[in-house]
């Protein structure tokens, strides 16, 4: 809380005006007669977040102030707080509308004993003076609160308590525009985490095989919020972090335990590849929101029809939700509805479907339940609308922990007239929460269908005979890939042997040791040269924060000792009773991480590690509280800034041309932007571009010929939009962001353009004329995009000498990379995506070496990590390539003369490369990159001609009928590759291999004609879900 908050007084008059209103007209009735009303708030108490009281307050004031009565009487409202509360409190005195009047409560017993007398009396004179409402439920523990207990029993006036609690909430449950505007930004914020952070931890847990527990999930939530590191890896917006928290610890269920009562808890289970149900809500300027998902792996038929039907009945719910419909006949309407479709789930709902949510996490006057059929909804309140079924049980579950499931949706929405409208926004569809995963042991290979054995018998230009046709077609589709491999092993091994020979002479010779690392430098700070610099207050011997030395002086022994703010490593406040207290904690050799340490002059000196001071005076000590804590983020930032910047290059001035307009590119966007998505004119002047934005003069960018690496033109043919990027060899600053890659683009579809036809088509169109007029003129829209961005490219690639490149789409791949599936192409020097941000360019002269990970027969994906000659920069990944393009990727690779490896494992990059940069010549003495290489090439190879040159039916036939004969045939087949033209002994020929293979099809015949159907329709399931997991 800050030390001196300002009360929105405004708020305080509607708000409490409408309480008295409310508490006046129904007192008889919904405020039980009550006579007057008292808010008792005690200490705080961390352990009881949701009181009433605290509530009341939050909505009344915006500000929870605890040690503070609030009476509501016939004529006025009362305050008794203390001097400092008070004072928040005086401006409502000058407010117009309901009278306040406020009593300090002060440090003398006796006179705070006549105080509560007074307030007794109040409430005696207000009204009949014998009924007080109030919040029955509350306990709060501290003083204030055994004060008031002993004041009321030593009363003359013996009064009866009412509880109030359900009229308040009802006056509470309506929301105006500002509480709905924060409710919707903490479900934004709940639905953000629960999509980027979440979502992708799960999805690495599951797919890397890790045995993580559910509380150790939800408690990396809980941090989330406080550690700014990791909210920047999950790329979360700037928010107002101190102001939210959460409302309730999120909850993880999986394995078949699963509790979806709002109380629940994460147990110590490891996540389970199944069912997964994440529960989470952020609280945010104390007002709530909450969201729950279903997440299905491996799911089966009938798991995905009832969370299908899941989804219809939510639909059903938030449809009967209209204002002044009773809260049970919500939860009638879904019982209906599941009693009508789905009988069998009756019994496995859930007891509600919801609640009124705002300040209080669960408003019980309004839950969506049978038995409040009294209470109506209201436009403008906000809902927690629950749906789920709980002990399904799956028959087709293979494990124990699969066979028990639940299956659960959370949103929260705002209740209107018509359809209420949803704040939490994360996609629910089945295709969104089902993942299929499947482990590489587990796989088999796809038995060919009996329709592919006809390919064998192809026509061919050359003389046939009966078997002989299918032989030569196959012989040589197979001899002549094989021989392509051998020449690619061949060329990938004197690249090998390239990389081994350059490290060894490189670093033997002592040229770029990258194990030489960079020396930190001492710092040393004088904020004062001599006793006269130090300010006059000091002599008062107390805490002084000089913010233009940068300096807090601190009173030791009876003098005044300066600290230069980067010795500080936090200060922290704490209270006790009447006392303040504050905590300097400094910076000491060997404690701490590693990236908050500095080097000290001498860490064998002795340091101070800590200071502690304590007062009485609470508001100097929160006022010192705030000067340090801003001083520290002053410097942090600045410093943080510097290094920044530190690599900067500072570039030439643009050269402008004079006395005629420069060629200029109209109405392009820019990324990163400048500041607002607003177009601007890209100009070519005699040693750079200008790109000057039509929003104001003085946003523009320059850039250099010299400074730039690449330039890429990207045509709109197959994208949304239509890109010309530049690649710099130094970074620049666009903004406050330092970059190396800046983009110039425009959208295919022209906001101004007239989509419709406008006045030229008024005349009806019969047929598809219209469909196909608007298809023309978007491909003619297209063709002068491109055009435009690449006459323009052209221009510069002639006035800059630098060539421009274009993407080769043919040789493109799909790969996930910063977390999203995105497409990328190889250029004539670079591997790039540039459609999506972040981009990724990757000049191929900087690549050392690929290797490709999860090469595992049956795998349907693999990863593709990019090994840098410089082994200072990290690795790059691009993962979950489909294993149909791995040969694409290999023949690209050696084209370019990038030697590549392949392996079965994940391996630990970061560890490897700083081995590798310690000690890089004992790295190449004992193999150097050789480890990332099979241990024996010659057996891989022949394990790989094998398994292409046989075909899965073939398989099959010599295992079940001659295992020998297999083998044999194989290393025929092999000689035949290899051009020796020997025959081989024993073993049969190929056409006594495709005798049995008839055979066997023969026999099978009959149950694979019936079991066709079945196949086809897995097989589209695979493809589906092998979509889906690309995606992800």
């Amino acid at each position: 809380m800050a030390p001196a908050p300002e009360i929105d007084a405004e708020t305080f008059k509607k708000r409490a005006g409408d309480l008295y209103t409310g508490w006046k007209t129904s007192r008889a009735t919904e405020w039980g007669n009550s006579d007057a009303l008292c808010f008792v708030v005690g200490a705080a108490d961390d352990d009881a977040t949701y009181q009433r009281g605290t509530s009341l307050q939050m909505w009344l004031l915006g500000y929870e102030l605890y040690d503070t009565i609030t009476l509501v009487l016939a004529d006025k409202i009362v305050f008794y707080a203390g001097s400092k509360r008070a004072a928040v409190l005086e401006p409502l005195t000058r407010k117009g509308g309901m009278p306040v009047e406020i009593i300090t409560r002060t440090k003398d017993d006796a006179a705070n004993a006549e105080a509560l007398k007074q307030l007794l009396s109040m409430c005696a004179g207000s009204y009949d003076g014998k009924r007080l409402g109030g919040f029955a439920k509350d306990r709060y523990p501290g003083k204030l609160v055994t004060e008031w207990k002993n004041a009321l029993k030593a009363s003359d006036v013996k009064f009866e308590d009412v509880d109030v609690a359900a009229a308040v909430t009802t006056h509470m449950a309506v929301k105006d525009d500002s509480e709905i505007k924060i409710i919707r930004a903490a479900a934004k914020l709940t639905s953000l985490i629960l999509k980027k952070h979440f979502v992708s931890q799960m999805m690495d847990v599951i797919d890397e095989g890790k045995q993580v527990k559910h509380v150790t999930m939800a408690e990396g939530l809980d941090n989330l919020l406080e550690d700014e590191e990791a909210r920047k890896k999950d790329k979360l917006p700037a928010f107002d972090y101190e102001q939210a928290d959460w409302c309730y610890q999120p909850i993880i269920q999986s394995g078949g335990k699963y509790d979806l009562r709002p109380d629940a808890e994460s147990n110590n289970d490891p996540l389970h590849e199944g069912t997964v149900i994440a529960s989470m809500g952020i609280r945010y300027k104390a007002y709530c929101s909450n969201i729950g998902r279903t997440f299905l792996l491996n799911p089966d038929k009938a798991k995905e029809k009832n969370y299908n039907f899941l989804l219809d009945l939510q639909e059903k719910v938030l449809k009967s939700m209209k204002d002044g419909v009773p809260c049970s006949e919500v939860y009638n309407t879904a019982i209906s509805y599941i009693t009508e479709k789905r009988p069998d789930l009756v019994s496995h709902f859930v007891k509600n479907c919801g609640w009124s949510m705002g300040i209080q996490f669960r408003e019980s006057t309004y839950i969506l339940g049978p038995k409040h059929s009294a209470a109506k909804l209201k436009t403008g309140m906000v809902m927690n609308v629950t749906v789920g079924f709980q002990n399904l049980v799956s028959p087709a579950a293979t494990d124990s922990r699969s066979k028990t499931y639940a299956l659960l949706l959370t949103d929260t929405v705002v209740v209107t007239d018509d359809q209420p409208i949803m704040l939490t926004d994360v996609k629910k569809t089945l295709e969104e929460v089902s993942f299929e995963f499947q482990e590489a042991e587990d796989e088999e290979p796809v038995k060919p269908e009996p329709k592919a054995r006809p390919s064998r018998s192809a026509p061919s230009s050359e003389p046939k005979s009966k078997t002989k046709n299918g032989r030569q077609l196959r012989e040589g589709n197979v001899a002549a890939k094989a021989e392509n491999e051998s020449k690619r092993n061949e060329h990938q091994k004197i690249l090998h042997a390239k990389i081994q020979e350059e490290g060894l002479r490189k670093f033997q010779g002592g040229e770029d040791n990258v194990s030489d690392e960079q020396q930190q430098v001492f710092k040393k700070y004088a904020s004062y040269k001599s006793d006269a610099q130090l300010p006059r207050t000091v002599q008062e011997l107390k805490i002084v924060v000089d913010a233009r030395s940068e300096t807090i002086i601190l009173p030791i022994y009876g003098q005044p000792v300066p600290f230069h703010v980067s010795t500080l490593k936090n200060v922290s406040k704490s209270e006790e009773g009447d006392w303040i207290y504050l905590r300097f904690n400094f910076l000491v050799p060997g404690v701490g991480k590693k990236e908050l340490t500095q080097p000290f002059e001498d860490s064998a000196a002795t340091f101070i590690k800590a200071l502690s001071f304590r007062s009485s005076d609470l508001g100097r000590f929160m006022d010192l509280y705030k000067q340090i804590n801003d001083l520290k983020k002053d410097t942090t930032k600045r410093d943080s800034e510097r290094k920044e910047k530190a690599d900067l290059v500072e570039q030439d001035n643009l050269i402008e041309i004079r006395g005629r307009r420069p060629l200029r590119l109209g109405e392009v966007y820019t990324r990163p932007l400048v500041d607002k998505r607003f177009p601007g004119d890209l100009e070519l002047h005699q040693n750079g571009v200008r790109y000057q934005s039509q929003l104001k003069s003085g946003q523009k960018i320059d850039i250099l010929f010299s400074n730039v690496r690449h330039v890429f033109f990207q045509p709109c043919d197959h994208e949304l939009i239509v890109i010309l990027h530049f690649h710099l060899k130094h970074h620049i600053m666009i903004g406050k962001k330092k970059t190396k890659d800046v983009q110039f683009y425009r959208d295919v579809t022209d906001a101004g353009y007239d989509e419709t036809g406008g006045s030229r088509r008024r005349r009806a169109n019969y047929g598809d004329e219209d469909e196909l007029a608007m298809e023309s003129e978007e491909r003619m829209r297209r063709a002068k995009l491109n055009k435009e961005f690449h006459s323009f490219a052209q221009t510069i690639q002639e006035a800059s000498g630098i060539n421009v490149e274009q993407p080769f789409r043919d040789l493109s791949f799909h790969g996930v990379f910063s977390r999203q599936l995105v497409l990328i192409q190889p250029t004539t020097e670079c591997l790039v995506h540039l459609t999506d941000m972040p981009n990724l360019v990757i000049t191929l002269d900087d690549v050392l070496q690929v290797h490709f990970e999860r090469i595992v027969f049956g795998l349907k994906n693999f990863d593709f990590v990019i090994i840098f000659k410089d082994y200072t920069r990290p690795v790059v990944h691009i993962n979950t390539i489909p294993s149909s393009q791995l040969d694409n990727c290999k023949e690209w690779l050696d084209s370019v003369d990038i030697p590549f490896s392949e392996g079965q494992a994940n391996l630990s990059w970061p560890g490897i490369m700083k081995t590798v940069a310690a000690d890089p010549v004992g790295f190449f003495e004992t193999g150097g990159w050789n480890f990332l290489q099979p241990e024996s090439e010659d057996e891989g190879s022949e394990e790989e001609i094998s398994e292409f040159e046989m075909s899965g039916s073939e398989m099959e036939a010599s295992e079940s009928e001659d295992s020998e004969g297999y083998s044999g045939g194989s290393n025929a087949s092999e000689d035949e590759y290899s051009g020796s033209g020997s025959e081989v002994e024993s073993g049969e020929d190929w056409d006594e291999l495709e005798k049995k293979a008839e055979r066997a099809d023969k026999m099978r015949g009959q149950e694979q004609s019936s079991q066709n159907n079945g196949k086809r329709r897995n097989d589209d399931d695979d493809e589906r879900r092998s979509s889906k997991k690309g995606r992800r």
